[in-house]
């Protein structure tokens, strides 16, 4: 407010002052006000220079309007502004989801034409944009090109094979990483470990994290303790799991127990569901995915009464389950679907193609799993139930509208349905494509009836 009392109150303004007051009241995030300054330049015929431009996309970036800054970055470029090393670094991340995937490829356009490679910021960033929009192999080609890796550009690679579900290459990345001379960080081991997790590497994951303070003189924080729970939660390791957490030199974490929840839906542990689940209510008692995964083991142990109970204590608290969506992009479009949507123009073909999939899937040797199906209803009905999953049907939404696309990248708020995960091994076999989709979790490459993750997410 002082701020923005002594700039009204000036009697020249300079470009300065201008861009401060801009920066002020992004960093205060009172984006709307930071724009109408924004604009009053432009209205005023104030000449905007780099700083300017900088300071809007910037802004927008750090207050979550990537899209905006898109918008912004654009119309920087039609004012003859060309992109320096500051905008690429601050606009890449917008470039993270499916819509914005083409954005970010002409930006790695311009970067090579500027060879913008040597900058490391610029070019890491850019590692990190195309790992996030399913496009690993583009992502190691970028890497490969940067000269001189900092300890930032070796975690981002790292990070990138982890999300991906690449532990043995997350691995050898590390040790190249020593090799190098670099040192990893706090973030490094993060990203190892995480790696491991997905990759069921227990031993790999065991020996990284007690190096860390014995090697490396870094002392494990919550988040390498939960990325450990996590390891062995996922190898079906719960009791270990669970002792590992008791053993904890600190209070255990939401991600700790989280990690042991999830773990107990897929090996429907009850007891150990219990126990992770009664702790994640207090430590994070709004966050509905807690109340749904245990809701979910009981209901697979078949306890309709206790599942009933836990359902009841959401409403009482007046909590609400998050939707599913999965969405998918043709032709510059992004397409979004829920489950059993019918509101895409192409629905009837749709329903059709994934019935006549249907057939060929069961040929083939698939069998639906309707213990993902929660409803205390026929076999039949939980079968028709599956069909409708979001996931399937951006599915077939995308291979319907491939045009001579050789993949379907898939995006789901959620984790992927164990049912879904398995249904879409058979569909990219069957139509011979290869299928990524990217869930709340990690992203899973479908490719001859097998996907990347080895059924182990």
């Amino acid at each position: 407010r002082q701020a923005q009392l002594v700039f009204e109150n000036m009697s020249q303004r300079d470009i300065v002052s201008w861009n401060v007051i801009i920066t002020a009241y992004f960093s205060n995030g009172e984006c709307e006000k930071a724009l109408c300054v924004f604009h009053r330049m432009r209205t005023e015929g104030i000449r905007l220079n780099y700083a300017s431009w900088n300071a809007v996309i910037g802004g927008c970036m750090q207050n979550g309007r990537t899209k905006q800054a898109l918008v912004i970055f654009g119309e920087m470029q039609d004012s003859g502004f060309k992109p320096n090393q500051i905008t690429i670094t601050s606009v890449l991340p917008a470039c993270t989801n499916l819509e914005s995937l083409r954005g970010g490829k002409e930006i790695h356009g311009f970067i090579f034409r500027h060879w913008f490679y040597e900058d490391i910021t610029a070019a890491t960033a850019l590692v990190f944009m195309y790992a996030k929009c399913g496009e690993l192999e583009l992502s190691r080609r970028v890497f490969n090109m940067i000269p001189r890796r900092d300890t930032v550009a070796w975690n981002t690679m790292i990070v990138a094979n982890s999300m991906h579900g690449n532990g043995e290459e997350a691995l050898s990345l590390f040790h190249k990483m020593l090799s190098s001379g670099i040192k990893p960080n706090s973030v490094t081991f993060t990203g190892v470990l995480s790696g491991c997790s997905h990759s069921q590497l227990v031993d790999e994951g065991l020996s990284v994290f007690y190096s860390m303070s014995r090697d490396h003189l870094i002392e494990p924080d919550a988040e390498h303790y939960s990325c450990m729970v996590d390891v062995l939660s996922r190898a079906g390791r719960l009791e270990d799991a669970y002792q590992f957490i008791q053993e904890m030199p600190q209070e255990p974490t939401a991600g700790a127990w989280g990690a042991l929840l999830g773990a107990c839906r897929v090996y429907k542990n009850v007891d150990l569901g219990r126990i992770a689940a009664n702790w994640l209510f207090e430590i994070e008692p709004e966050n509905p995915g807690n109340y749904v995964l245990l809701s979910n083991i009981l209901v697979t142990a078949k306890l309709w009464g206790e599942a009933s109970v836990i359902r009841k204590l959401m409403r009482d608290r007046g909590i609400t389950k998050v939707p599913g969506c999965s969405w998918v992009q043709v032709r510059n479009r992004v397409h979004t679907f829920v489950v059993g949507d019918k509101s895409n123009d192409q629905s009837d073909e749709i329903y059709r193609f994934l019935d006549d999939l249907g057939e060929k899937m069961r040929l083939a040797g698939y069998k639906p799993n309707t213990e993902f199906v929660l409803q205390d209803v026929d076999q039949e009905e939980k079968e028709y139930v599956l069909c409708n999953h979001s996931e399937k049907l951006a599915v077939a939404f995308g291979i319907l509208n491939l045009n001579g696309e050789s993949s379907v990248r898939v995006f789901k708020n959620l984790r992927i349905c164990g049912d879904c995960h398995n249904a879409i091994k058979f569909i990219a076999k069957i139509v011979g494509v290869q299928i990524i989709v990217r869930d709340s979790l990690r992203f899973h490459h479908f490719r001859d009836g097998f996907c990347s993750c080895q059924d182990f997410w």
